[in-house]
């Protein structure tokens, strides 16, 4: 299958921006209690649920992954970027992490317990989230989990032109009203459990929407 157009401009610029990225991105320990609680909340969900590992998509440096994996659930990342899939395996070297795109995942059909979507998904174009949903629903068993979580918007598309480092970057970020990516959720297959939208504030520039969502046990 061709890749889509936007992933090269995506896995280049965090190619550059990989160790500047890791340096200064947040752990897990450094996000609000509400965002802890919801990744808590989750782990808790697929470990109980035990339907297989749990794949972080979009992992970056991995630092979710792992701490995914020391609340007890049996995750692995996925990355577009092979420096940071490099940078991932590097800092957790107990860990699994391989390169590869949330539009064609090399994950067999109904083989995860859960899927993590941590701000991976808003570079996407909209018109292709479908796609990214559907590789989560069919990667998922029935009664598997998915926990997306990353900033919303009023249809916003905006284009940086420099990130983690200064580093110029060619990538655009995808801004959705929440309600529209709840919906897409849907349309995938998906039953939406949960939804939080954290309003802008404490240092947050954007809208912050997390939802949980199931694979139904039947279709």
């Amino acid at each position: 299958m061709p890749e889509h157009a936007y992933l090269a401009a995506v896995r280049e610029s965090y190619d550059t921006v990989a160790a500047d990225y890791a340096a200064k991105v947040s752990t897990p320990d450094g996000l609000d209690p509400l965002s802890r609680a919801m990744l808590a909340a989750f782990a808790e969900t697929v470990r109980t649920a035990d339907r297989g590992p749990l794949a972080d998509l979009g992992c970056g440096p991995g630092y979710v992954t792992a701490h995914l994996a020391a609340l007890g659930v049996p995750a692995y990342g996925v990355d577009v970027s092979p420096r940071m899939v490099e940078l991932a395996r590097e800092a957790h070297p107990h860990l699994r992490f391989t390169v590869g795109s949330m539009t064609a995942l090399d994950i067999a059909d109904g083989e995860l317990g859960g899927a993590l979507a941590y701000y991976s998904t808003h570079h996407t174009p909209p018109e292709l989230l479908p796609v990214v949903f559907a590789e989560v629903h069919r990667v998922l068993a029935p009664g598997g989990h998915l926990m997306l979580a990353g900033w919303a918007g009023d249809d916003e598309h905006v284009h940086p032109e420099h990130a983690y480092g200064g580093h110029p970057v060619s990538y655009g970020l995808h801004l959705l009203p929440a309600p529209r990516i709840a919906a897409l959720i849907e349309e995938a297959g998906l039953t939406v459990t949960a939804r939080l939208v954290q309003e802008p504030g404490a240092g947050a520039k954007r809208p912050v929407a997390t939802f949980l969502a199931e694979k139904p046990e039947r279709p």
